[in-house]
């Protein structure tokens, strides 16, 4: 009985994060389009519509290279089950992951907006301007390799030691475990996220690559060493673009 009560808990948990990234995507592929048409003009709504954009973008791109953490903070809690020992519900830690990727994306709508009023960005949300483009390419790929980087991708590669540090007691102290290990998570990859402004902010295919990059940095064997190959490329392509286009 004890197992079946387990195995109903993990699969519910399961579902719901399957639940959660599903409508995420379709999101994306379906809606989003459709509610954040191009504007020249900026009104406050249009930019309540692009947090909310971001917000579930996010979701939907964090939240499969979480799934390991996430399961690994269900087997505790099950573990804390079987013992009758008080536990949270797993969903408040992941409405704590979730929170740090909100406030992400609170930032980055007013990074856009305010590209957008320098004519930085075009109304179909990409990079106007080659040097912007080169430049955050090569900030991207130099991030990289910088050890704020390579410090935060350990901890989301390997984060058992930040669950044992901060497990407390508490649904509230649930939320801010996951909202700790959310801000690894963006210290590690908050500029991928910000090369939407080069690659298209509603463009799926890159969406999709840039998942995936982070899927591979995570979670693949020597996905750091892929994390800091990928580094090279970006500023090869970065300086590149330069030369092509000071000729």
């Amino acid at each position: 009985m004890k197992i079946k009560r387990v195995n109903y808990a993990k699969g519910c948990l399961l579902l719901g994060i399957f639940i959660l990234i599903a409508m995420s995507w379709y999101y994306m592929a379906a809606l989003m389009s459709m509610n954040m048409q191009p504007v020249a003009y900026w009104s406050g709504l249009d930019i309540l519509m692009l947090f909310i954009m971001w917000s579930i973008m996010m979701a939907g791109m964090m939240l499969p290279s979480a799934l390991p953490v996430i399961l690994l903070v269900e087997q505790i809690n099950e573990n804390r089950r079987s013992r009758q020992a008080s536990y949270s519900s797993t969903f408040y830690f992941i409405g704590g992951y979730l929170l740090t990727w909100t406030f992400y994306s609170l930032v980055i709508t007013g990074v856009q907006y305010w590209l957008h009023t320098l004519s930085i960005l075009t109304p179909m949300m990409h990079s106007s301007q080659v040097w912007f483009t080169s430049l955050l390419l090569f900030l991207a790929g130099a991030y990289q390799w910088l050890p704020i980087k390579q410090s935060c991708l350990k901890h989301c590669r390997s984060p058992l030691s930040l669950i044992t540090t901060h497990w407390r007691e508490g649904n509230l102290n649930a939320i801010k475990m996951g909202f700790s290990h959310g801000q690894y998570c963006l210290g590690c990859c908050w500029v991928l996220m910000a090369l939407l402004f080069v690659l298209g902010v509603m463009d799926l295919f890159w969406i999709s690559i840039l998942t995936l990059v982070v899927l591979i940095e995570k979670l693949a064997p020597k996905g750091d060493i892929f994390g800091k190959l990928l580094g090279l490329v970006l500023i090869a392509i970065s300086l590149l673009m330069l030369l092509y286009h000071s000729e």
